[in-house]
């Protein structure tokens, strides 16, 4: 087909009704992907599923490619007449050639921005530009080059610093005192433990953390259940940052007035901004906000949903998300097709040994096999010769359960938790437990 006409021959079949037998591919390995795919897999739509690159947890749902690149992997969507791509990680969409352009190019819909879209993820400096251009509240900041202007810039404690691209959730910075400021300088500046870039300086903010989620089709916008990650490794919201060590999500997290301010001063401001700015949109948008006493502040944008907060969010709703998204791709936002579920999700992290430092692969997990009522998404898994699952990451799984309640739903997600085990286990005890009033 040529550029664009798949996407017109799906918004014709959306019009006329569900679709069924949709060839969808998304991309990404990790447990934020297997949360998607599994509600994918869900869909009364019953789409064909395939992902790359995938792992042995995934294709137990969804089917392998043979592609070895993201050239190849735009071969392959061609030959096996996929209908859609849903990007789950980041990397794809920032990469200089980027995933959605190249779908484009191919006339394959994508649910994801386009390469400069996505440098509100990619580039801490352009969302900050991006947010005070627009006027949306967020923490002062200055951008630096070198060590020396970066201590310039610390002029307080506490201090924010944060490398400028993509570090996967660890390359920010809460420093309480000048030695810490400094040890996070040289590992950035001088030893360039991210690779080359700049840094930004940033005022740190005070309040509890919220994470939003919206769909955001061209101008269009649809937000979704609320949800706070854990960041720090350690109880009590200590230790170093990590990719997420846990995450809460309900419709009562936060009050209706808050979400009325977030809103009116945050997300309404970032759909005209965009298309002020001619960033064009189709995909999911991470808020990754501060509840400071002067109201609601933007920490940061992920160009994607949040992980861990798409293993608590996507359980707590019902319809037909292929279907949503597939429409959704080609420029119709239904939201009628998500149905909203009530009540709490909890998602604990189990992490491997010397997380988020280092981490260990090869550790075998058992107890899996005695886990029920709660949903086991795979992280950082694969199979040994054996066929026994063993450790392969970070963060190795995600055990996520539902209840009427918080306290219901976070006894639930422990109590089953505590039956998989593996050498050099690391979870945290409290999350769920600090939470909003």
């Amino acid at each position: 087909m040529g550029k664009c006409a798949w996407g017109r021959c799906l918004f014709r079949q959306l019009q006329s009704g569900p679709i069924f037998d949709m060839k969808l591919l998304v991309t990404g390995k990790g447990g934020r992907e297997h949360a998607l795919l599994t509600a994918l897999a869900e869909s009364p739509s019953r789409p064909q599923l395939f992902c790359w690159p995938g792992s042995d947890a995934i294709f137990e749902t969804a089917q392998r490619t043979t592609a070895r690149d993201l050239p190849s992997l735009i071969g392959f969507m061609l030959e096996e007449g996929i209908d859609l791509c849903i990007a789950g990680e980041e990397s794809l969409l920032v990469t200089d050639q980027g995933l959605a352009n190249l779908c484009e190019a191919a006339g394959i819909p994508c649910w994801g921005p386009p390469r400069e879209s996505a440098q509100l993820e990619a580039s801490k400096e352009f969302a900050k530009q991006f947010l005070v251009r627009h006027g949306i509240p967020t923490a002062g900041y200055r951008a630096v080059d070198t060590i020396e202007e970066a201590r310039a810039a610390v002029t307080a404690m506490p201090v924010v610093l944060k490398f400028d691209g993509l570090a996967a959730g660890k390359g920010v910075a809460v420093c309480q005192t000048m030695a810490e400021a400094e040890s996070f300088l040289e590992a950035v500046l001088v030893q360039r433990q991210f690779g080359p870039g700049r840094m930004v300086v940033e005022e740190c903010l005070t309040g509890p953390e919220l994470s939003v989620f919206c769909s955001i089709v061209d101008g269009d916008y649809q937000i979704f259940t609320p949800a706070r990650d854990y960041k720090r490794v350690r109880d009590g919201d200590e230790g170093p940052n990590t990719g997420g060590m846990g995450a809460v999500a309900a419709p009562a997290l936060v009050s209706a007035e808050v979400m009325a301010a977030v809103e009116r001063t945050i997300i309404q401001p970032t759909v005209a901004g965009l298309l002020r700015d001619g960033l064009p949109y189709r995909g999911f948008l991470y808020f990754g906000l501060m509840l400071t006493p002067q109201g609601p502040k933007v920490i940061e944008y992920n160009c994607r949903f949040g992980d861990p907060e798409c293993e608590a969010v996507m359980p707590l709703f019902g319809g037909d998300l292929a279907e949503y998204i597939a429409a959704a791709a080609v420029g119709k936002l239904t939201p009628g097709l998500l149905e909203p579920r009530p009540g709490w999700s909890v998602c604990l992290i189990l992490a491997s040994a010397g997380y988020p430092e280092s981490s260990r692969s090869g550790d075998v997990i058992s107890g899996l096999e005695e886990v029920e009522g709660v949903r086991v998404y795979h992280c950082g898994t694969r199979r040994n010769a054996r066929g026994d699952y063993e450790s392969n990451g970070g963060r190795v799984l995600a055990i996520v359960a539902q209840a009427s309640t918080r306290e219901a739903a976070r006894d639930k997600v422990y109590a089953e938790a505590a039956k998989v085990s593996f050498p050099g286990s690391q979870r945290r005890s409290d999350i769920a437990t600090l939470h909003f009033t």
